[in-house]
């Protein structure tokens, strides 16, 4: 298969390349690294980014959101994490099918704060929970066989030196680990999946 994964420098991306790698041809994306660039805030770099791309079987992707005390939330902090990881990753849904092969697939990253909320966490936990319900109406309606999932990683091991004080009493998962179920939604036959690695 041809793989694009976009946010492949950050941890869980790595561990991503990796894992799929071995088998498959991989194209990378992001703001400022990976063989392609891509602001996934702009439709139309998202759109370029796939003209660039060609063909392609499966994408996979994340985004950020801002972490403050709910009290110093304004919204426009909740609007960079809307803007970012929830519509980016939608946007490169909505212009994605249009370029993925028949069948393809699309997982996309959401993770522990859908369901587990720490302080600091409102926006993530926002996004994320908004991100889970996207894939599993979305997937009902897909056009031409593709497919759409989420895996939803707890805090990542090799990124606890800087989140382990907001992620007390979580037990940390490989991001190798991780990584599995991302191999899991591409490779495999199912959609509308939350893939929860915990």
């Amino acid at each position: 298969m041809r793989i694009l994964i976009v946010g492949a420098s950050g941890v869980i991306g790595h561990a991503v390349v990796a894992e799929l790698g071995a088998r498959h041809e991989i194209l990378t994306a992001g703001r400022s690294s990976g063989e392609l660039r891509v602001d996934i805030t702009s439709v139309g770099s998202i759109r370029a980014l796939f003209e660039q791309a060609g063909r392609l079987d499966a994408v996979s992707a994340t985004g950020k959101v801002k972490f403050a005390l709910f009290e110093a939330m304004a919204p426009a902090d909740y609007e960079f994490g809307l803007k970012d990881k929830l519509m980016g990753q939608v946007n490169l849904v909505l212009v994605g099918r249009e370029f993925l092969v028949n069948g393809g697939s699309f997982t996309l990253t959401t993770g522990v704060l859908d369901h587990d909320p720490i302080r600091q966490g409102s926006s993530a936990s926002m996004v994320n929970g908004a991100l889970n319900a996207f894939v599993t109406a979305a997937a009902i309606e897909m056009p031409r066989g593709q497919r759409i999932n989420a895996v939803s990683p707890g805090v990542i091991q090799e990124a606890m030196e800087g989140y382990g004080p907001y992620f007390r009493g979580f037990e940390p998962v490989p991001a190798a680990r991780a990584a599995l179920a991302y191999a899991k939604s591409v490779e495999g036959a199912q959609t509308g999946q939350v893939y929860q690695v915990l």
